[in-house]
C-alpha cells in the first residue's frame, strides 16, 4: 500500500512541477511535438554546407538544395506547431489546474489498476519510438524512419531523407543502399547518383569502384558542370594508373575554377602528384589497375588491409629515403581516408621538416593539409 501512496505523491509533484509555471506564465501552450522529418532535414542542411566547404557541390547547387530543404522543414515546423499550439483562458487554465491537482493522481491510479499491466516487462524503445520527435536523438530519430522504412519500402522521399544521414554518421553501405532505393523509385538525379558514388566510394576506404564510377558518369551526363562527380572521376584516373587522362581531366577540371574554393587546393595537389616532378620515376603513382580490380574482389577486412599494406610500404619509404611533396601529400590523405587522424597529423609534420626549405613544395603540402581539414596545416 506505501508504494501505491508513493507512486501517489510522485505524480502530484510531477503534476506540480508543471503546472506551476503555466500558472506564472498565465496561459498553457502545448509545445511543438516536432517530427522525424524535421529533425532530419536539420541534418541535410548541416551537411550541405559541409559539402559546400569542401568544396564538393556547386554553391548554386547547394543553395538549391538549401531552399528545398528549407521548404520542406518549414511545412514540417508549421504543420507540427499548428497541431500542437493550444491556448487557455485564465479562469478556465486554474480550474484546470486545481483540477488536476486533486484527480491526477487518483485517476492515474485508477487507471493503472484497471488496464495496467505491472508484471509485463517495460519496452522503453517502443516507448520511445512512439514519443514525440522533439528533444529525442538523433538515433532515436533514424531508429523511427528506418522503422517507418521498413513498413512502407516503397516511400521514395523517406529513403531520400535517410541517405545522408547514414553518410554523415560514418554508415556509407547504408547510406549507398537508401540512395539506390530513392533512385530506384523516384527516378535518377545527378545529385544522388553523385552521393550514391561518393558512399561507395568511402565504403571502400577511398577506392573508386566500378559501381562508384558508373553513378558518377550518369550524373556527368545529366549534368555535365556538375564538379563533384567530374572530381571523383578524375581521382578513378589516376586510381587506374591512366596517367595522362588523369591530368587532363584535372586540369579540364581546374580550367576556370574559382581559385578560392575549397576544392582547388585539393584538385591542384592531386595534379602536382601527378607531373614528372611531383613523382620519382621507380615510384608508381598509385594502385594499378590490377590492384583495384584485386581489392574489389576482397571482403571489406581484406580490402582494408591491402589498403593498409600499401600506405605502410609508403610511409617506410618516405621515412628512410624521402620523397616528392606529391608522395608525402598522397600519405597523408591516405591517412585520412583510413580514419587514422593522429598518423595523418605526424605525417604532416615529418612532411613539413622535409621539405621546408623548398617553398613551393610547402605550399604544396600546406595546400593538401588544408583541404582535409587537419590541425597542422
Amino acid at each position: 500500500m506505501i508504494f501505491w501512496i508513493l507512486l501517489a505523491l510522485m505524480t502530484g509533484v510531477a503534476a506540480l512541477s508543471v503546472l506551476v509555471p503555466l500558472a506564472r506564465a498565465g496561459r498553457s501552450m502545448a509545445g511543438a511535438t516536432g517530427s522525424a522529418d524535421e529533425a532530419v532535414y536539420k541534418e541535410q542542411l548541416a551537411a550541405i554546407d559541409i559539402e559546400l566547404e569542401r568544396g564538393l557541390i556547386d554553391p548554386d547547387a547547394a543553395e538549391a538544395a538549401r531552399t528545398e530543404i528549407a521548404r520542406r522543414l518549414l511545412a514540417a515546423h508549421d504543420k507540427s506547431e499548428s497541431q500542437a499550439r493550444m491556448q487557455t483562458s485564465g479562469l478556465r487554465l486554474k480550474s484546470a489546474q486545481a483540477l488536476a491537482l486533486a484527480a491526477l493522481p487518483l485517476i492515474a491510479l485508477a487507471t493503472y489498476f484497471a488496464l495496467g499491466s505491472p508484471d509485463e516487462p517495460d519496452q522503453p524503445l517502443i516507448a520511445r519510438l512512439s514519443a514525440p520527435a522533439e528533444g529525442q536523438s538523433v538515433d532515436v530519430l533514424v531508429a523511427r524512419v528506418e522503422r517507418h522504412l521498413a513498413e512502407n519500402p516503397e516511400d521514395g522521399q523517406g529513403w531520400e531523407v535517410i541517405a545522408p544521414v547514414y553518410l554523415s554518421r560514418g554508415q556509407p553501405e547504408a547510406s549507398a543502399r537508401a540512395y539506390a532505393n530513392a533512385i530506384r523509385i523516384l527516378g535518377p538525379r545527378p545529385d544522388w547518383l553523385t552521393d550514391m558514388g561518393e558512399a561507395l566510394t568511402m565504403a571502400n576506404q577511398g577506392l573508386v569502384t566500378a559501381d562508384a564510377r558508373q553513378a558518377f558518369e550518369r550524373a556527368v551526363s545529366m549534368e555535365p558542370s556538375a564538379v563533384k562527380p567530374r572530381f571523383f572521376l578524375a581521382i578513378a584516373l589516376g586510381q587506374e594508373g591512366n596517367t595522362q587522362a588523369a591530368v587532363q581531366a584535372w586540369e579540364t577540371l581546374l580550367e576556370g575554377a574559382d581559385e578560392t574554393a575549397p576544392w582547388v587546393a585539393a584538385a591542384r595537389q592531386q595534379l602536382a602528384g601527378l607531373q614528372p616532378d611531383g613523382q620519382s620515376e621507380e615510384t608508381p603513382r598509385g594502385p594499378s589497375q590490377q590492384d583495384i580490380e584485386a581489392a574489389q574482389d576482397l571482403s571489406a577486412e581484406d580490402r582494408q588491409e591491402m589498403i593498409r599494406g600499401m600506405v605502410s610500404g609508403l610511409a617506410e619509404r618516405l621515412a628512410e629515403d624521402g620523397g616528392s611533396a606529391g608522395e608525402w601529400s598522397r600519405l597523408i590523405q591516405a591517412y585520412v581516408v583510413l580514419g587514422e587522424q593522429q598518423k595523418a597529423e605526424d605525417a604532416l609534420a615529418a612532411a613539413k621538416a622535409a621539405h621546408a626549405e623548398s617553398p613551393s613544395d610547402l605550399s604544396l603540402i600546406k595546400d593538401t593539409a588544408s583541404a582535409l581539414g587537419l590541425s597542422g596545416s
